[in-house]
């Protein structure tokens, strides 16, 4: 590492823990908890800055017992072997607060909003759209968060053309660090239901991750939006087919539109699309600011394509293979059953790797 990369690595540590400080002060105040909203948004950050904060700590523990036995050591060889181990924490301390100190995504402690949407495939994209779905909501399961379908279309034999699902933390967890790798192309290997002679197919969902914006991080003009309502369709009852419940809101500075039915209620729905509305401005903003190198959405879907495919699930060999890092594992039973983890894993290992080797 260069001596200017050392010294902004330094003065990032120091921010970073001088940051942490005055969480501590701010969380330790009654007052900021009578705004809950402010207060989760806090506590995420003070969980967010922990690993830095008790790295960093170790490590001047750990350096401070070295020079001491050390010290001993000169005069009681029985002291050698202590200091021997003390050298071989050291490297690996500092790799550990040099990974945690690389620059981190803005909205890695957010709350996602996840669209699939069937693309090339007809049925059977529409059946694997279902199987994601079920994916997704089966990981958050298991992490512990809350997941809330808040628009879906239904497709005829099964499956949805189109779903969105709000994921929310009930913890400082932030759930976008997690997974906003997800977005991109998703093809599927295997015999449709419908195949009759037993031949494999290939077809194609596409998945977009999006963070929850909160009103604070974009804000929506009531002028420049058009909201429509109109008549439900799908399997939504009578009740919800009988009324205008459905709303379609369009940005008009945008050209962003978005529809949602899946409540009996109008002020529901209206809520519902605002609230996908406003992730959608967000992540718009935030992909015009970056360049095209470091937009970690450069992946997403563009094109429901069977050749953009970001990952392949091949349900005759039971394997899973991510494309952008060469990940394959045949647990594909597993992994559609919400086990997530070592992929995402591989993929954040990845682009941890990505910037520190841009920052060295």
């Amino acid at each position: 590492m260069s001596s200017g990369t050392e010294t902004a690595a330094t003065d990032r540590l120091a921010a970073l823990l001088a940051e942490h400080a005055s969480l501590e002060s701010e969380l330790a105040d009654p007052a900021v908890h009578a705004d809950p909203a402010r207060a989760r948004r806090l506590g995420r950050r003070y969980a967010q800055l922990a690993p830095v904060v008790e790295t960093a700590r170790t490590l001047d523990t750990v350096r401070a017992d070295l020079a001491a036995a050390r010290e001993l050591a000169a005069e009681d060889a029985s002291f050698a072997a202590e200091a021997e181990s003390l050298e071989q924490r050291v490297p690996e301390l500092e790799e550990r607060l040099r990974s945690l100190l690389v620059p981190g995504d803005p909205d890695d402690d957010k709350d996602v909003i996840l669209e699939i949407k069937a693309g090339e495939g007809g049925a059977e994209s529409a059946l694997f759209a279902g199987d994601l779905l079920r994916m997704y909501l089966r990981y958050a399961e298991r992490r512990g968060w809350s997941a809330e379908v808040i628009d879906a279309v239904d497709a005829e034999l099964g499956g949805f053309k189109d779903v969105s699902v709000a994921i929310k933390s009930r913890t400082a967890e932030g759930i976008w660090s997690r997974l906003k790798f997800e977005g991109g192309v998703h093809r599927v290997q295997r015999v449709p239901v419908t195949e009759s002679q037993g031949r494999i197919h290939t077809s194609a969902a596409g998945v977009l991750v999006l963070p929850e914006a909160e009103e604070v991080d974009v804000t929506v003009d009531p002028n420049d939006l058009r909201i429509d309502v109109f008549r439900s369709s799908g399997p939504g009852g009578q009740s919800v087919n009988t009324t205008d419940s459905a709303v379609r809101i369009t940005h008009l500075p945008t050209g962003i539109v978005v529809s949602c039915q899946n409540e009996k209620s109008q002020l529901q729905n209206r809520e519902s699309a605002l609230r996908i509305l406003r992730s959608r401005l967000l992540a718009a903003a935030r992909e015009e600011a970056a360049t095209a190198a470091s937009d970690a959405r450069r992946s997403q879907v563009r094109t429901v394509d069977r050749s953009e495919r970001v990952r392949t699930y091949n349900f005759p060999e039971n394997r899973i293979s991510d494309h952008r890092v060469g990940f394959k594992a045949h647990n594909l039973d597993q992994v559609l059953d919400g086990e997530l983890d070592p992929v995402i894993d591989a993929l954040t290992r990845a682009r941890t790797a990505e910037l520190l080797a841009a920052g060295s």
